[in-house]
């Protein structure tokens, strides 16, 4: 009589320490692709048709708080909207009250009198700002 045993043969299993970490790559490739493509169009600031001159290029590394006039009068500090009187204590209040250093830029349409313009660059350098700049765009070549 042949006894036959029974008793499985036992296997142990190995417990896996690697981490599959190809998923969160994918993930992570996906945000890059999308987040190369919607940044340029996150742009911020008023659409604003500025004049060409043939003036050079500012370079500074110091960004400057842009002030937009578009063409029906309406002055923008970045994209909210100010009123003239209150434009001088707002622009003081966001540059810190630094008056001397800070620097202004200032985008009007073309469409806009020059007066209307030179009134907002008045208002703001007549409060005490030093750095205060028209905006144009170079012409096309």
């Amino acid at each position: 009589m042949a006894f036959t045993s029974n008793k499985r043969k036992r296997t142990r299993r190995v417990l896996m320490s690697d981490m599959n970490v190809t998923p969160m790559i994918d993930v992570m490739l996906v945000l890059l692709v999308i987040f190369m493509i919607t940044a340029p169009l996150m742009t911020v600031g008023v659409k604003v048709d500025l004049p060409t001159a043939n003036a050079p290029n500012i370079s500074d590394n110091e960004t400057p708080v842009v002030v937009y006039v578009n063409k029906e009068g309406h002055v923008f500090i970045g994209e909210i909207e100010v009123d003239m009187e209150t434009l001088p204590d707002k622009l003081r209040a966001i540059t810190k009250e630094n008056t001397a250093d800070a620097k202004i830029f200032v985008k009007g349409d073309k469409s806009l009198s020059y007066g209307a313009i030179m009134d907002v660059m008045g208002r703001v350098s007549s409060s005490g700002f030093k750095k205060v700049v028209l905006v144009t765009e170079l012409p096309k070549k």
